[in-house]
């Protein structure tokens, strides 16, 4: 690490003009959450592995700022050369700037890495001491990273409709509305979710996600994707061909922003005069025409190009005019959250079987401890018997057993991959709220420790996302007075009613309040959206004490998590986690005619620690129970 520091400053110094100080985010070209190997910049220069953080180095320091869910992990993982920045306890990285760095000073940046809001703030906190945001036109970590990992060319599927629910045909149209009513021309999509929603496509270009690193720009006429064409098959190209968009190489995105600005972007697109031709026969009518914006052409003479300032890049921003730029949530967000039909029938569908995975897992992890460890099991809750390991060939580790439960999962229909890495924490382990484990370090599990494991899979009709937090043995009366605390958190959330208009700030406290009552609480978040087969962690919704969770209100057909948690330095951790999705609640009265909401439960596993009954796992359905009967038939 302190090679890569020195070569890093040696660039600062170098560079024209010097740099007082570098950022690294953690972000890619697409400000994504998960990024690709060769996209880990952040991870590479600190060596901390979580998902989210910021490095800053300047001239004599190196510092990490992450959140509440990183900091065991981050001391941990950080060199003695770097110091941690806790966000909501240190100062934000812009106001340190502001007041550690010299006047004058630059501070460096990718302008590919980092948000038009992020830049903007930044800039006016420097604005006091006259300093100013540098965009490199290289990126420096790029230039000192001898062995980064090389781009992979992986194929873009299509999304079947059968699986979206709707329509390429039908969400341009929608979003050509859009533009019509914000008066904008056009708009730029950087966000790997929404340009895979938009076009009904997927990927594997990162890990866990079923993302294509592409861009897209849509305007009254036309429609473009920006991807590596070496991904794009024939049958993918005649998917997007026949609905109007124009397959352009992945950095021509760079230029056809400027042309966008200038409004020289070619409107007849290739796409376009290919969809026309096939389109000859049939009758025009207002419908078709719509679908290709040619109505919507007629009536929009506006200026605007429309861009998210949370989730575009602020190098393409930097390509168009600011004074012609709508700064607006893209119209995508909420779209994409607002599941259809399709989506809601595809993600109750696949918690079913996940669910069914789940069970599995607890019943072979139950009778592997107790043959293993003579624990005294899951299902019955006695005094521990310690006894002495009579298999004394084996042993189950947080990476073995988690490996077990994948297995199980990928045995089910539609099974693509997982969701994120497997959390498979035992004991002290499961109080770093996101900890990965590792084979070469990882811990084993122990009868009398909790074991915390929060994982997901990939399906073609849906995403998953639980955690559970058990113990084999006897737990202490503090560990269950904890856990009761969590649960009843987790059952006040989850049972909620509330009016229309209700957002995720305001119900975030219910999970809460049973913690509070004995002084405890936790860092993270409690809940957020989830994709439809799509990234795990979906806004623009959430139910957080965080500022932003107060911008977008929970509405009906929203999918969103319940997960409060208890985490105990150094001793154990506790989460409980289902997928709801917000419906439509039936109430005695409607007060002010607002409308009620409320949840409705598609996590098809027992949230109880200590005692799993056949009855309870009936009343989770009955495909569950045929699942775990088939299971335990074929152990014996």
């Amino acid at each position: 690490m302190e090679d890569t520091l020195s070569a890093l400053r040696s660039l600062m110094v170098s560079h024209s003009p010097p740099l007082d100080a570098l950022v690294v985010p953690s972000e890619d070209y697409h400000l994504s959450e998960y990024v690709s190997a060769r996209d880990k910049r952040r991870e590479f220069v600190s060596g901390f592995t979580g998902s989210a953080g910021l490095a800053l180095i300047t001239k004599k320091e190196a510092l990490l700022w992450t959140d509440g869910r990183y900091f065991l992990q981050a001391e941990k993982e950080l060199s003695a050369g770097w110091k941690l920045m806790r966000i909501g306890e240190d100062p934000a990285v812009d106001i340190w700037m502001a007041d550690n760095l010299p006047k004058e000073a630059s501070v460096g940046v990718d302008p590919w890495c980092i948000s038009i809001d992020t830049a903007q703030r930044w800039e006016r906190a420097f604005a006091e001491k006259q300093q100013k945001l540098v965009p490199t036109s290289k990126n420096l970590v790029d230039e000192v990273w001898i062995n980064r990992p090389p781009a992979e060319i992986n194929a873009v599927i299509v999304h079947p409709v059968k699986f979206a629910g709707r329509s390429v045909a039908d969400k341009l149209k929608d979003l050509r509305k859009k533009l019509v009513h914000e008066q904008s021309r056009g708009i730029i999509f950087t966000a790997l979710d929404e340009v895979a929603w938009l076009y009904n496509i997927r990927g594997s270009d990162v890990a866990y996600c079923p993302v294509v690193h592409a861009f897209a720009i849509v305007t009254s006429n036309s429609a473009f994707i920006y991807v590596d064409k070496q991904k794009v098959s024939v049958e993918v190209q005649t998917h997007l061909v026949e609905n109007g968009i124009e397959i352009r190489e992945y950095t021509a995105v760079s230029s056809d922003a400027t042309l966008l600005a200038t409004d020289e972007l070619d409107a007849v697109s290739t796409a376009k005069a290919a969809l026309a031709e096939t389109e000859a026969t049939k009758i025009p009518s207002e419908i078709d025409k719509s679908v290709n914006g040619e109505h919507q052409a007629e009536e929009n003479s506006n200026d605007l190009i429309w861009a998210d300032p949370v989730s575009c890049c602020y190098a393409l921003y930097a390509k168009l005019n600011p004074d012609t730029v709508l700064l607006q949530q893209s119209p995508l967000a909420l779209a994409k959250a607002l599941k259809n039909s399709v989506e809601l029938d595809g993600l109750k569908k696949a918690h079913i079987r996940d669910g069914a995975a789940v069970v599995q897992y607890l019943v072979w992890l139950d009778k592997k401890m107790q043959d293993i460890y003579g624990a005294s099991g899951y299902f019955l809750e006695k005094d521990s018997v310690k006894k002495e390991k009579h298999l004394q060939s084996l042993k189950l580790t947080e990476v073995t057993v988690s490996d077990q439960l994948e297995g199980f999962r990928a045995s089910k229909e539609h099974f693509k991959g997982l969701s994120f890495p497997t959390i498979s924490s035992v004991g002290s382990n499961a109080a770093i709220i996101h900890y990965f484990p590792k084979a070469e370090t990882c811990a084993e599990l122990d009868p009398d420790k909790i074991y915390l494991f929060d994982s997901g899979a990939q399906y073609l009709d849906g995403t998953t996302d639980i955690t559970r937090t058990v113990h084999f043995g006897k737990p202490s009366t503090h560990e269950k007075a904890c856990y009761t605390a969590v649960l009843k958190g987790h059952i006040a959330l989850g049972n909620a009613r509330f009016p229309n208009g209700t957002n995720g700030h305001s119900l975030d406290i219910l999970a809460r309040i049973p913690l509070w009552k004995d002084g405890l609480d936790y860092r993270h978040g409690t809940g957020h959206g989830i994709g439809s087969y799509l990234n795990v962690h979906e806004g623009p919704h959430l139910i957080s004490f965080r500022p932003q969770a107060r911008n977008v209100p929970l509405q009906s057909s929203m999918t969103v998590t319940d997960e409060p948690g208890y985490y105990e330095d150094g001793e154990f951790g506790i989460r409980l986690e289902n997928v709801l999705i917000v419906k439509e609640a039936d109430t005695t009265f409607n007060f002010g005619d607002r409308g009620y909401l409320s949840f409705e439960h598609i996590t098809w596993v027992s949230s109880s620690m200590f005692i799993i009954s056949l009855s309870l796992i009936y009343f989770h359905g009955m495909l569950i129970l045929k699942y775990v009967k088939s299971f335990c038939t074929s152990l014996n």
